[in-house]
């Protein structure tokens, strides 16, 4: 970074969905308000919203409301569905269609199409065939980049949220109420770490999804906003309620590509190996087996594969739905597929769970505040109250840009008033005591333990002997990553790997708190 001190009125960290909203709805709302995003990715659009396949929901109702409380196991808030209900269908069509001119797929007569996903009782999913995230972030990165008082920094890594209690020099100063006033900022590029001071911060980094061996989550869901908020000591609730998407492609030599549940939603069913489907078995009061919450079609496949020994089940698209439909609603998958040598019209899919979705996170009220004065969590990050113990099945989108326009909103009647910082020089500079560069390979092998251990033993089903063996190894790992952070120069993989470890941690320690088996939190011994 060019300068060792930046101001900004608005500071946004990532830019999904949540953060690209509240950016350019508060940067439109008066051009006077400086707005600053970074993300860690060198490519902006590298977000966890890029790769959501489903869609968004379209559609409201009190049947919403109900499919979303029964989806996480009777413990969301049902204040914050409402809002979703609400204020989904209307948001939408302003946001997504008016503003930034998402093409949805269509009907014959003009009005949106509507796709059923698990746990819905209706169709209510507008999409873009099978790439909706894509053309949605697309859509918002060049808007935000045609906004001339947003500042879009790519390649900034979020190090730690700065607070007046933690970082003023002068000590009275400490006696305020505690502040969040921005962030220590580390530059990819030529390796500074600068003060970025503002007047209201929004996290909006993502999820947790790479503490896990097996994920359809790209490369920066690691937990950072997390483990950021942890350390500022603001509060944090759900992070046992770790989703795993039930069908990720897995194959030899490809990587966990998601296929979307809309999939299963047109007709595609489970099978096992000789192509049987199974999912009546584990539910056979339900109509729609395949269409059960994803907790349910997860753990189902899961003893599925603990029956049969086998790493993985088979999705059948091509038994259930026509070959002009596959082709037409699935060219993502059905070219990525294609890739590995699989043609989904002709050929069965093998597929495992895989890490997906945090549904816990930072805790905010009905607009994205958090329980620190200045800060703001939006997007997978925060916790809401909606999802409860189990996310419903394209409502994060939604939640992403409802909230970000809520926190939007309040960002802008709380006028923006006097700095918090007051005087920069008030605030604790960088000091950088890296004594030697740190070993990529030592970094990558501590990540794949995290990994190892996520996945082994805080992974689908869970027991207390597990759980109480991985916070004693995650614990001796922090400890040992702590050290190693305090000595070594500073680099986006080693902060990466300083969150990932805490945010295990932190994932583990909920789980074994939590002896209830509800939504995606299951417990075998409870």
């Amino acid at each position: 970074m060019r300068k060792e001190l930046y101001t900004t009125d608005v500071l946004i960290i990532g830019n999904g969905i949540a953060g690209a909203t509240t950016a350019l709805l508060v940067a439109k709302s008066n051009h006077s308000i400086r707005v600053m995003v970074i993300t860690r990715a060198q490519d902006p659009d590298e977000t966890n919203t890029y790769y959501a396949q489903g869609g968004i929901i379209a559609r409201g109702g009190t049947t919403l409301i109900s499919d979303i409380i029964q989806s996480g196991g009777g413990i969301g808030l049902e204040s914050s569905a409402r809002i979703i209900a609400e204020d989904g269908p209307r948001l939408v069509q302003e946001i997504l269609v008016d503003k930034i001119s998402v093409p949805f797929d269509r009907t014959r007569d003009g009005s949106l199409s509507f796709a059923l996903e698990g746990g819905h009782s209706e169709p209510r999913v507008a999409k873009v065939a099978d790439h909706t995230g894509l053309v949605i972030q697309s859509h918002f990165t060049r808007a935000l980049k045609k906004v001339p008082n947003i500042t879009l920094m790519p390649g900034i890594t979020a190090v730690d949220l700065l607070t007046v209690g933690h970082h003023a020099t002068i000590w009275k100063r400490k006696y305020e109420p505690e502040t969040c006033i921005g962030i220590y900022g580390f530059d990819q590029k030529d390796g500074r770490v600068s003060r970025i001071l503002a007047k209201k911060t929004v996290l909006a980094t993502g999820g947790t999804g790479q503490l896990y061996a097996y994920t359809t989550n790209p490369k920066g869901a690691r937990g950072d906003g997390i483990a950021m908020a942890y350390r500022a000591g603001i509060k944090l609730l759900g992070l046992e309620f770790e989703q795993f998407h039930p069908t990720a492609l897995k194959l030899s030599g490809a990587p966990p590509f998601l296929i979307s549940e809309a999939v299963r939603g047109l007709g595609a069913r489970l099978t096992d190996e000789q192509g049987h489907p199974f999912m009546q078995r584990y539910y056979p009061k339900s109509n729609k087996p395949d269409l059960v919450t994803r907790d349910k079609v997860s753990r189902a496949i899961f003893n599925q594969m603990l029956q049969t020994g086998s790493s993985h089940v088979f999705l059948d698209l091509h038994g259930y739905i026509p070959k002009k439909e596959i082709r037409s609603h699935f060219p993502t998958i059905y070219e990525t597929c294609l890739t590995y040598g699989i043609d989904i019209t002709r050929d069965r899919i093998p597929v495992s769970p895989a890490a997906h979705y945090c549904c816990g996170g930072v805790v905010t009220d009905s607009v994205g505040r958090t329980s620190m004065r200045g800060l703001y969590a939006v997007g997978e990050v925060a916790n809401t109250g909606l999802h409860g113990g189990n996310r419903l099945a394209s409502t994060s989108l939604l939640e992403g840009l409802i909230f970000g326009a809520r926190v939007a909103r309040d960002i802008v009647s709380d006028g923006l008033r006097d700095s918090p910082w007051g005087n920069p020089r008030d605030i604790v500079q960088w000091k950088d005591r890296g004594k030697y560069i740190a070993d990529s390979a030592l970094i990558a092998a501590d990540m794949a333990t995290v990994k190892t251990i996520m996945w082994n033993m805080v992974g689908l089903v869970r027991k207390t002997s597990l759980l109480t063996r991985a916070i004693t190894d995650l614990t001796q790992l922090e400890d040992a990553v702590t050290r190693f952070y305090r000595d070594a120069i500073v680099t986006d993989e080693l902060l990466g790997l300083r969150n990932t470890v805490l945010t295990a941690l932190l994932v583990a320690k909920s789980a074994l708190a939590n002896t209830t088996s509800v939504g995606c939190h299951y417990r075998e011994d409870e």
